[in-house]
């Protein structure tokens, strides 16, 4: 702001608190004195640090691009120290070492990885990252989220970031497409949207997993799960049982869908379908399908249900679906009742009766206009087991019941716990203290794994007293 700028605002500032005490006086003489309302606290709101370095940095990527631009990004990196001495010589700039230090870091993310961001994305601790506009990145930790200090220079900045994660992939983001979803290398989701839609900026949502799959036993150690649910859910996928994991956004449906997929035979034909390729299987006879959006004059599109429909042709031994959200679940349903048993989808609802209601609606999305017991029958045909998991509200993910689906009675879909999440307390930290309790009955396919020759013991399924 100028000089005469900063003067114009003092002065008018002056001028509202001398009209605002005339109001008062006047109010006071005709109104009788009140109590004083309760101060409020003041509502936190995010502190933005002024960026020392900006003009520095806005003079280095100009010098870059006009006499660089052909060189090796590795040979930039390796000279940062001559350009920004050079630029600081011609324009007389005084930086302070600290800033010059930060300043070669921010410089070395821009050119090699993903911009301000790339130290969340390279941090192990860091589930989510999520940038709101240029002056507002949160990220992640432990469940719980927090405002980071890490900014960047403009909507131009953020959207030189996105490009660069669009880009290999084929995709485009612009005015004309101001949506997109895509991936990272190492298979974190990303999704993104940019103004006119988004109104604070060009906006990223990153989704990171970790380098090396998640196993059970990862699981079990996070609480997700206890060593007994393991064990039942590693016998229902051996058994060849159709498995619905629903949950809520980020309640780590993909997680529990990928470990899960783990205990299928190395001997299966596997074909997974995706709207972006996440699910890491260590199988040897894997077939991943992916979507594709619409190309620019809005043709070509390939949906989840298209590869559904592809996919029954392959000769697949197992179907596993990253999300059903829409038509497909017909297709899905229908291959599940024809012969491709062992199935594995995810969806999202807040409870297994919602899943199933939701099913009813995504069936109906296909345009088929079907009798809702005709759905109803094949829904029951087709789900054997629905796993909920939840993300509670100290952050962290649990499978909150794992419930079987036991058939059509009248009009209605019988569904049955048999394991359930009891919540006994909270500890000092604010932790919800609970775990996955059988319920006390028994599955109605527990003889069908028997059969299979898979064994489980009895007393897995009886509720024990607690001490």
């Amino acid at each position: 702001m100028s000089l005469l700028a900063k003067l114009q605002s003092k002065t008018q500032e002056e001028a509202d608190v001398k009209k605002n005490k005339e109001a008062a006086r006047k109010d006071q003489t005709i109104q009788p004195p009140t109590q004083p309302a309760p101060k409020k606290k003041p509502d936190k709101k995010p502190v933005i640090k002024p960026d020392p370095n900006k003009e520095l940095k806005s003079l280095t990527f100009k010098y870059i691009l006009k006499e660089r631009k052909d060189d090796d990004v590795e040979d930039i990196v390796h000279d940062l120290d001559d350009i920004i001495s050079t630029i600081i010589i011609e324009n007389e700039l005084k930086p302070k070492q600290d800033d010059l230090e930060k300043l070669k870091k921010e410089l070395a993310n821009d050119l090699t990885g993903y911009g301000p961001i790339n130290p969340l994305l390279l941090d192990e601790d860091v589930s989510e990252v999520m940038v709101n506009g240029p002056d507002q990145v949160y990220a992640e930790r432990n469940g719980q989220l927090e405002l980071t200090d890490i900014t960047f220079r403009d909507n131009d900045h953020v959207l030189a970031v996105l490009e660069k994660i669009v880009a290999p992939l084929g995709r485009r983001i612009d005015e004309s497409s101001p949506m997109v979803d895509a991936r990272l290398q190492d298979g974190s989701r990303v999704n993104a949207i940019v103004p006119p839609l988004a109104l604070g900026g060009p906006t990223i949502t990153i989704r990171k997993f970790a380098k090396d799959p998640f196993t059970i036993e990862d699981l079990i150690r996070f609480g997700t799960l206890t060593e007994e649910m393991a064990d039942f859910i590693q016998a229902c996928v051996e058994a060849k049982l159709n498995i619905f994991v629903s949950g809520g956004t980020g309640s780590g449906k993909t997680t529990t869908l990928n470990v899960l997929s783990s205990f299928i035979s190395n001997k299966d034909r596997i074909i997974t379908i995706e709207d972006a390729a996440e699910l890491q299987l260590g199988q040897e006879h894997v077939v991943s399908l992916e979507t594709r959006p619409p190309n620019i004059e809005g043709k070509g599109s390939i949906s989840i249900r298209d590869l559904v429909r592809n996919s029954l042709r392959m000769r697949p031994d197992r179907i596993v679906i990253g999300e059903v959200r829409g038509g497909e679940a017909l297709d899905m349903l229908q291959a599940m009742n024809t012969g491709h048993d062992g199935s594995l989808a995810t969806g999202h609802s807040n409870s297994p009766r919602d899943m199933i209601a939701r099913l009813e609606t995504m069936v109906l999305m296909a345009g088929m206009e079907l009798p809702v017991k005709a759905i109803r029958e094949q829904i029951a045909g087709a789900l054997d087991v629905i796993i909920q998991q939840s993300r509670l509200k100290d952050g962290t993910r649990r499978i909150t019941s794992i419930t079987e689906v036991q058939g059509l009675e009248g009009d209605i879909i019988v569904l049955q716990d048999i394991f359930a999440f009891e919540q006994s307390g909270i500890d000092e930290e604010g932790k919800i203290i609970g775990k996955l309790v059988p319920t006390g009955v028994r599955p109605k396919f527990y003889e069908r794994m028997e059969y299979e020759g898979i064994h489980l013991p009895a007393s897995i399924f009886i509720e024990r007293e607690s001490h």
